[in-house]
């Protein structure tokens, strides 16, 4: 599988307060989340496959704090951006989407300070643009 970086779409309908594992009881506005995420390993972006998989069937214990989320109730994902690289350009993905964001969130391997941001309204063509500033051109993946 191609390696690349990836962008996750989630949905939150209510305000809620989730454990996110070590970073503890996190609270999260009505609205949209956007996580940057590396697909660089060894499986390549079959880490989205996984990803999806996770949220739809819950087959495990969290692992990333991602999976906290994903694992909420009223937390949707909704749709994911992927793009083809060798290069470590999820920081600078993160950096690109930037604005208010989940301190801590997704981070921990990195200097970062967040790789999960939130908005108000949807943020498709927001992250189009964030991935085009990036260099890449992303392929969105709308998820049922």
């Amino acid at each position: 599988m191609d390696k690349g970086i990836y962008c996750l779409i989630l949905s939150c309908a209510e305000p809620c307060t989730v454990r996110i594992g070590a970073l503890g009881p996190t609270e999260f506005k009505k609205g949209w989340y956007l996580y940057a995420g590396s697909a660089l390993g060894s499986g390549g972006l079959s880490r989205v496959t996984r990803h999806i998989k996770f949220f739809h069937e819950h087959y495990r214990k969290p692992k990333w704090h991602i999976d906290y989320l994903m694992a909420a109730g009223g937390v949707t994902l909704t749709s994911v951006f992927c793009a083809e690289t060798e290069e470590r350009l999820e920081c600078i993905l993160a950096k690109n989407i930037g604005g208010d964001r989940v301190e801590k969130f997704g981070c921990s391997d990195c200097s970062c300070d967040s790789h999960l941001f939130y908005r108000k309204d949807s943020p498709e063509t927001e992250i189009t643009r964030a991935f085009e500033k990036t260099g890449l051109k992303p392929v969105h993946h709308l998820i049922r």
